[in-house]
């Protein structure tokens, strides 16, 4: 079966050609490196000189597309061009393949090629000197180190200089990727952070606004009707409120607006008071030292305003409980409120609430679970969470 060698490259093709009628001119005006009297010049006479020529021309074309075959080949055209008068463009053609074969080889030959033409060097300078005793004999080995040895070692450095910037390049991209997938990350954990402060914030409000409408809509009271809408634009300014808090954490420090204290445990009663204000059975029982990590509370505010939300959307008549209390390095949240159908209108729920909750406990390393118990009162919907405060956070 016949074998197929790679297509030669453009370039390689070009130096082929300048080397081939490189050497045709200096063939052509009777240029040669030795003389016919010679003792090594077993063909003498031009036409002898043009077959390494030729040969040499063809490994020029097989360079970079097959320098295990080039270099084999061109060695033995050297060897026949040596028994000839000689030409200059083949001996030049023959270092640029020996260049070539160590820059666009396998690794082990451009390790390889340098150490063999490095111990031909050597005893091509060492064997001749001993056996003629001549100073002359060195030259024989000067000879052999600029055609073999120099460009195999100049071939070799390159390698290494490629090899090395492509080594750093790779790098730069990685290090590039890697920093685009840091800035993606952040870029996401930063969203979903906006996303639980936006729904946290807005959402008890919202959800309060929406069923006293539809109490005031439904019920022909008037007195009713007063009194929701009072709720409703309570909860309205006090959205609008929260709104602007969240655009401050938004916009440049450098802006009008002022960047907004993150909420805390103090606020607890606070928020309490709201929720009964929006109709809820509410009682606190919060037992925590202080100066907790402001993680920490923060967490801790929004899952008891998301589960406070969550009960007057969804729970039934009775009362909601909510109780933290600090033991042993962490910080226990417990809401529940009565599990079923509640009487009156009620606000869609979409679940994000439940998701952001578990988020932030997880951001902390916490633990959250969510889900319908049985109690001495009945059925009832608990939250519970548990936060980690380590001594060394709470000093």
């Amino acid at each position: 079966m016949a074998v197929r060698l790679p297509r030669p490259h453009p370039f390689d093709a070009r130096v082929a050609l300048a080397g081939l009628l490189g050497g045709l001119l200096l063939w052509g005006i009777g240029l040669a490196m030795r003389p016919k009297g010679e003792p090594n010049v077993l063909f003498a006479g031009p036409w002898p000189i043009l077959l390494p020529l030729a040969v040499m021309a063809g490994c020029e074309l097989l360079r970079r597309a097959a320098p295990r075959v080039a270099l084999p080949v061109a060695t033995v055209a050297i060897v026949a061009d040596l028994l000839t008068q000689g030409s200059l463009v083949t001996v030049l053609m023959f270092t640029d393949v020996m260049y070539a074969a160590v820059l666009y080889g396998t690794p082990a030959a451009a390790r390889r090629i340098p150490w063999v033409t490095g111990m031909l060097t050597v005893i091509a300078t060492v064997v001749p000197f001993a056996a003629w005793r001549e100073p002359e004999a060195l030259l024989i080995g000067v000879a052999t180190g600029v055609v073999a040895f120099g460009p195999a070692s100049t071939g070799l450095i390159v390698r290494n200089h490629r090899e090395a910037a492509d080594a750093a390049r790779l790098r730069a991209e990685q290090t590039a990727l890697l920093a685009e997938m840091d800035r993606a990350q952040a870029v996401t954990a930063e969203r979903a952070r906006m996303a639980r402060e936006l729904h946290d914030m807005v959402a008890n409000h919202l959800s309060a606004i929406a069923i006293h409408s539809t109490a005031a809509l439904s019920l022909d009271n008037p007195a009713t009707s007063k009194e929701a809408l009072g709720v409703i634009r309570e909860n309205s300014v006090e959205g609008l409120a929260e709104m602007r808090r969240l655009i401050g954490l938004l916009r440049d420090s450098s802006g009008d607006t002022e960047p907004a204290v993150a909420p805390t445990l103090d606020g607890l009663g606070a928020l309490v008071d709201t929720a009964r204000a929006n109709g809820l059975d509410v009682t606190l029982a919060a037992e925590h030292g202080e100066g907790l990590p402001a993680p920490v509370e923060l967490a801790a505010y929004r899952i008891v305003q998301e589960s406070l939300t969550n009960a007057l959307k969804h729970a039934g008549p009775g009362r909601v409980t909510v109780a933290l209390r600090q033991r042993d390095g962490s910080l226990d949240i417990t809401v529940t409120s009565p599990y079923g159908d509640r009487d009156g209108p009620r606000a869609p729920g979409s679940g994000a609430g439940l998701v952001g909750m578990r988020e932030r406990a997880a951001l902390l390393d916490g633990r959250f679970e969510a889900a319908p118990e049985d109690s001495p009162e009945g059925k009832i919907w608990a939250v519970r969470a548990t936060l980690p405060v380590t001594e060394g956070e709470t000093e």
